[in-house]
């Protein structure tokens, strides 16, 4: 069996598959953790596989997603037909997918707008808003340092993304090899200090960030403490 062939069946087990889980799903079964499911075989193994794997190829930009609309679209496809063809169902799905990113980058300006009216919050020519929570009276960093902080991040909506607090472990690394946000903002603090940095996405990771857990367009906000800095 050549590679092209092999590709098309894996495609057809998987469509199968999934029709196969969905459909139950949708005839009345409840969505269940992972502690609950009893997979009794190859193909209950396969169903809950694909489904694990669209939930981490979506990650957190789609959790408004409908499991049991996404079973009618691919039943449809399998046991019905669709009044959309394939060329116009990737259209459709790409301008949906298009107007969520803006609809989230919307929101988060007019979180940073709202935020920036805050007392003891600043914003500096790059439009990086930072706010002091405690001033350290230690050196400052320059843009090539090496520096060891504590940080907690989160998005606008309280989500944690990523936290060297609660793995309990400082992060250390040179301020030129991270974001724009980060250089600029560790730049205004001296050691023993602790800030909140509100950075856009255009100083962050815009289009494309480095994790499914960060949306596209996202704005961060990290909670910093600089600990020390280094050669």
């Amino acid at each position: 069996m050549n590679n092209k062939s092999l590709t098309t069946l894996i495609i057809a087990v998987v469509a199968f598959a999934g029709g196969y889980f969905l459909n139950s799903f949708i005839g009345g079964d409840e969505i269940q953790s992972e502690t609950q499911v009893n997979l009794e075989n190859n193909w209950d193994s396969l169903s809950y596989f694909l489904g694990l794997s669209i939930g981490y190829q979506t990650g957190d930009m789609f959790a408004g997603i409908q499991p049991a609309l996404v079973g009618s679209g691919i039943n449809t496809v399998i046991n019905d037909s669709s009044e959309f063809d394939p060329q116009t169902t990737q259209m459709i799905q790409m301008r949906l997918i298009q107007t969520i990113m803006d609809e989230k980058a919307q929101a988060g300006q007019v979180f940073l707008e709202e935020n920036k009216l805050r007392d003891n919050v600043f914003v500096t020519e790059s439009g990086l808003q930072y706010e002091p929570i405690v001033e350290g009276d230690g050196e400052m960093p320059a843009d090539t340092s090496t520096v060891t902080v504590h940080y907690h991040g989160t998005l606008i909506d309280g989500t944690i993304f990523d936290s060297s607090i609660d793995r309990g472990e400082p992060a250390t690394f040179k301020l030129n090899r991270v974001i724009p946000g980060w250089a600029e903002g560790l730049q205004l603090m001296s050691v023993g200090s602790k800030y909140k940095f509100y950075i856009p996405s255009d100083l962050a990771y815009g289009e494309r960030p480095p994790s499914q857990a960060i949306p596209p367009n996202a704005v961060l906000i990290f909670e910093v403490e600089l600990l020390s800095i280094g050669e």
